[in-house]
């Protein structure tokens, strides 16, 4: 995977999706006082800070201005000493591929050891219900494998790993300080709750439902309030609207999986400003 993959990924992404009103990504400012969030055309990449440790959770893809829309937030890059990886595809890795403009070059990258296969060539990435394989990830930033269920700390930071494979084979959702889910491609939010992810880009779709089940009744016997946060359709903390939907598809060619409220081409991102970084926070969605 290169940057021109991600050019060309904006491209026909943008062709395929225009108007189809599947994607929401948050624009680039803070939900609170730990999270806040960069845009990336359909794409959002989050950092967690907690004293003075930041965490970086997915790395978008290979854009050029990532380092700009961080100092909107104030956080410089070389302090990014820590990054979690959800899953190996090209809108979540995409800062550390070797061609990027390696910002993060001295950070520690942290992925499923299922999800590691992509990376080392034993699996190949396939989308469009498995007709198409996208090029291979490259990188060279230090690795830590991760198991489904393991925990560990940053600093003061706790990460609890939460394997949910079907979008990939092997990807992971992290909770942080038992509050903060980040769920990356798992749950599609439409305006009327949450469903399975993009059923287009799934490795296997019948595993991404039982892997959603299996979070949800995870999640409802800890008996908290969670921010659910996800990497293209924003954030809430009501657990009913996350999976309200969650035993069906967001299949995007149908009229029914089309929100409102979701930009005729989220690649245009003109509405994402400093001034809108600084003075608005990132509010939850508002379902019907």
């Amino acid at each position: 995977m290169a940057k021109k993959d991600s050019l060309n990924q904006k491209k026909s992404m943008s062709a395929l999706f225009r108007g189809k009103a599947i994607f929401k990504p948050l624009n680039t400012g803070r939900i609170d006082e730990h999270v806040t969030c960069v845009r990336e055309w359909i794409a959002n990449i989050f950092f967690y800070t907690k004293g003075n440790t930041t965490i970086m959770i997915d790395a978008g893809y290979n854009y050029d201005r990532l380092k700009e829309k961080m100092g909107w937030l104030d956080i410089d890059p070389a302090s990014i000493r820590h990054i979690l990886i959800t899953h190996q595809d090209t809108d979540h890795v995409g800062a550390l591929e070797t061609d990027s403009d390696q910002l993060f070059k001295e950070a520690t990258v942290y992925i499923g050891e299922t999800e590691n296969r992509y990376l080392t060539g034993e699996k190949r990435r396939k989308v469009i219900y498995g007709l198409y394989k996208l090029p291979m990830v490259k990188m060279n930033n230090q690795i830590v494998l991760l198991k489904d269920g393991q925990i560990f700390y940053i600093d003061d930071i706790k990460i609890e790993c939460l394997l949910v494979p079907g979008h990939t084979w092997g990807h992971m959702v992290y909770l942080i300080d038992d509050t903060y889910l980040f769920t990356g491609d798992t749950i599609w939010f439409g305006q009327d709750g949450g469903y399975s992810f993009i059923s287009t880009l799934a490795e296997d779709n019948k595993l991404a439902v039982r892997s959603l089940a299996g979070l949800e009744a995870d999640l409802r016997k800890r008996n908290r309030t969670f921010k659910v946060i996800t990497g293209h359709t924003g954030w809430t903390d009501d657990l009913d609207f996350v999976f309200r939907h969650r035993k069906e598809l967001c299949r995007p060619f149908t009229r029914k999986y089309k929100d409102p409220s979701a930009p005729y081409d989220g690649y245009i991102e003109t509405d994402d400003t400093e001034e809108g970084a600084r003075n608005h926070p990132l509010g939850k969605v508002k379902g019907i």
